[in-house]
C-alpha cells in the first residue's frame, strides 16, 4: 500500500505557538484522513494512504486551525513501501528499554532490532526482537512504549488479547511474552500482517497468535471475547472503532488506547463513558502523547 508524506511548514512569530499549532493541525488533519504524525523542526509531517488523500480537503483542514499569527504551507510526496523497507533494513534501531509505570527505573523489557543486535548483550527479563520493515511499532514511538509499559503491569497470565492496528505486532507479542494465553492481531495493511507473522515466529509465539488483514470489521469473523484490547491508532479511528472493541470485550476486561495527543483525551473519555466504560487507572503521558485505559 502506497502512502503520501506531507510536510507542513508552520510559520509563527511567537515560538511558543509552534507546539499548540502542531497539535491543532494534527487534530484537523486526522479528520482529513491522516493516520500518523511526526514533529519536525519546521512544523509537522503527516502520513496518509494514497487513496485517502485529497488536496482540497487538506487545504480546508489547514485553514480551519484557529490560531492567529501563523501561516501553514505544505508539500506532499509519494512514500513508496520499498523506500521504507530499505531504510529500516540498512539503519535499524537501537535497543529500546521499557519499564512498568510503578517502577520506572526498573527496565523489564527490551525491544531490539533482530537484524542488528546481539541478543546476548541484553539483560532485561523479556527481550523481543523486531525485524521491522515499514510497519509502525518498533518501540521508538512514545505511544508504543506507553501501551507496552501498561501491559507490563497487568496480570496477563491466561488472558486473551486483541491487538487492533498491529503494525509490527509488538504489542500482541509483548502480551504473549508476559503470559497471555493467545492473541488476535489485525491491520489494514498486508505488509503489516506479514511482518507481524514474521516477528511472532522470531519470538516463538507464532503458535498462539492469529493475524488478520482488514479493518475493525474483521472482528465479526472472530469467535469469542477478549480480556485485553490494545489499540495504538489515531484519534478518529479510535472514536469510530471503540464501540466495536466493546462488543468483543469480556466483563471486567480492559481496553488500552494510545496514538493520540493528551489534548484529545477528554473526547475519548466521553465516548468511552457513553459505552459504559470507566477509567482503569490515571492517564499516562510521554511528552504530548497520551495513553488511556478503560474497564467494563
Amino acid at each position: 500500500m502506497t502512502y503520501y508524506s506531507t510536510i507542513f511548514n508552520i510559520e509563527c512569530g511567537d515560538a511558543g505557538l509552534m507546539q499548540p499549532a502542531r497539535e491543532l493541525l494534527a487534530d484537523a488533519l486526522g479528520d482529513a484522513g491522516y493516520e500518523s504524525f511526526e514533529d519536525k523542526p519546521e512544523g509537522l509531517a503527516g502520513y496518509i494512504q494514497e487513496d485517502q488523500y485529497d488536496e482540497a480537503t487538506v487545504r480546508e483542514a489547514v485553514q480551519s486551525v484557529p490560531l492567529e499569527g501563523i501561516k501553514v504551507t505544505f508539500t506532499t510526496s509519494t512514500l513508496p513501501d520499498t523506500n521504507w523497507n530499505a531504510l529500516w533494513e540498512e539503519e535499524g534501531f537501537a535497543p529500546i528499554k521499557v519499564s512498568g509505570f510503578s517502577r520506572p527505573q526498573q527496565h523489564l523489557l527490551t525491544i531490539y532490532d533482530a537484524r542488528h543486535t546481539d541478543v546476548d548483550t541484553l539483560s532485561t527479563p523479556i527481550n523481543i526482537g523486531i525485524a521491522a520493515t515499514n510497519a509502525f511499532g518498533t518501540g521508538n514511538h512514545e505511544t508504543t512504549r506507553l501501551i507496552a509499559s501498561t501491559l507490563l503491569e497487568l496480570p496477563l497470565e491466561g488472558k486473551r488479547v486483541l491487538d487492533c492496528g498491529c503494525g509490527t505486532g509488538i504489542l500482541a507479542i509483548t502480551a504473549l511474552r508476559c503470559g497471555a494465553k493467545e492473541a488476535v492481531a489485525y491491520d489494514i495493511d498486508e505488509w503489516s500482517t506479514r511482518n507481524t507473522k514474521e516477528n511472532a515466529k522470531l519470538n516463538g509465539v507464532d503458535d498462539r497468535i492469529e493475524v488478520l488483514c482488514g479493518d475493525v470489521h474483521v472482528l465479526s469473523h472472530i469467535e469469542g471475547i477478549f480480556d485485553v484490547v490494545v489499540a495504538n491508532i489515531n484519534r478518529n479511528v479510535l472514536l469510530a472503532d471503540l464501540p466495536y472493541y466493546c462488543e468483543v470485550l469480556a466483563q471486567d476486561g480492559i481496553i488500552i488506547l494510545s496514538g493520540f495527543y493528551e489534548s484529545d483525551a477528554d473526547m475519548l473519555r466521553e465516548e468511552a463513558t457513553g459505552l459504559g466504560l470507566h477509567e482503569a487507572f490515571p492517564p499516562r503521558t510521554d511528552g504530548e502523547w497520551c495513553c488511556l485505559a478503560f474497564r467494563r
